[in-house]
């Protein structure tokens, strides 16, 4: 796929009436770095929201400075520390543990951030990995929490969901960018199942970054995206506020 694609998948949007809906959400923030500095600078340039998903066990008082009003907050797990036995997929909230024992790290988590961040905080939860364990899933309500990130496109459910569905970052490969064509094809498959109605027509696109990992064909990439997107007439980025209304 080609810019020229998604310009052509836009304007199929376009045609129809539609907005194709996007949002962005940066994972692993922990204090104040040279690489979330230039994620800051960039979305400032941009002036496009951003939800930075923070793991409270590491989060700092430089953190809560470098971040600036207008940044949405997402609790990312606790410590993005692995519970899962040796062999199996990494997972924080896996159903390696008892409920009790995440719920009291979760909650742990939820006051850090609180006192970092205050109401720019959105009772969302992350999952480290972008797993989760449907019963701790099922628990999330009754914890207090209102919204669910993960990746892949949504499942109805108890909780309002809005997932990353591009994800820029080559982690099983060069751990580097994913490239131009693996990153739009991403991109235009997500928006052409809502398109058609094999996914939820009104889940937001999620550009799914991480800026400590970031080469420069990362930075470029979002910049272009974004760029090119906000510019067109059936494309809008939206907060995460909007969409969780936490």
């Amino acid at each position: 796929m080609s810019w020229h694609d998604l310009e052509a998948e836009l304007e199929l949007w376009r045609k129809t009436g539609r907005i194709a809906t996007f949002w962005w959400r940066d994972d692993d923030a922990v204090t104040d770095t040279p690489a979330l500095r230039r994620l800051l600078a960039l979305r400032e340039s941009l002036d496009v929201p951003l939800a930075l998903a923070v793991i409270p066990e590491r989060a700092d008082d430089a953190l809560a400075t470098c971040v600036r009003e207008g940044i949405a907050i997402l609790q990312h797990g606790w410590a993005h520390r692995s519970h899962a036995p040796d062999g199996r997929p990494k997972a924080e909230l896996g159903n390696d543990r008892a409920l009790e024992a995440i719920a009291t790290e979760l909650k742990q988590g939820w006051a850090t951030l609180e006192r970092l961040f205050g109401d720019r905080l959105l009772r969302v939860m992350v999952p480290p990995w972008n797993r989760i364990a449907p019963e701790v899933k099922d628990a999330l309500p009754s914890w207090g929490y209102v919204g669910l990130s993960s990746f892949k496109p949504r499942q109805k459910g108890s909780l309002m969901e809005a997932n990353g569905h591009v994800d820029i970052v080559d982690w099983s490969g060069t751990r580097g960018f994913v490239g131009e064509g693996p990153a739009l094809d991403d991109t235009i498959a997500h928006l052409a199942l809502r398109r058609s109605g094999a996914a939820d027509t009104d889940e937001p696109t999620g550009l799914l970054t991480h800026h400590l990992a970031h080469d420069d064909g990362c930075w470029r990439f979002i910049d272009e995206l974004v760029q090119r997107t906000r510019s067109h007439p059936a494309a809008r980025w939206i907060s995460a506020r909007d969409i969780f209304g936490a």
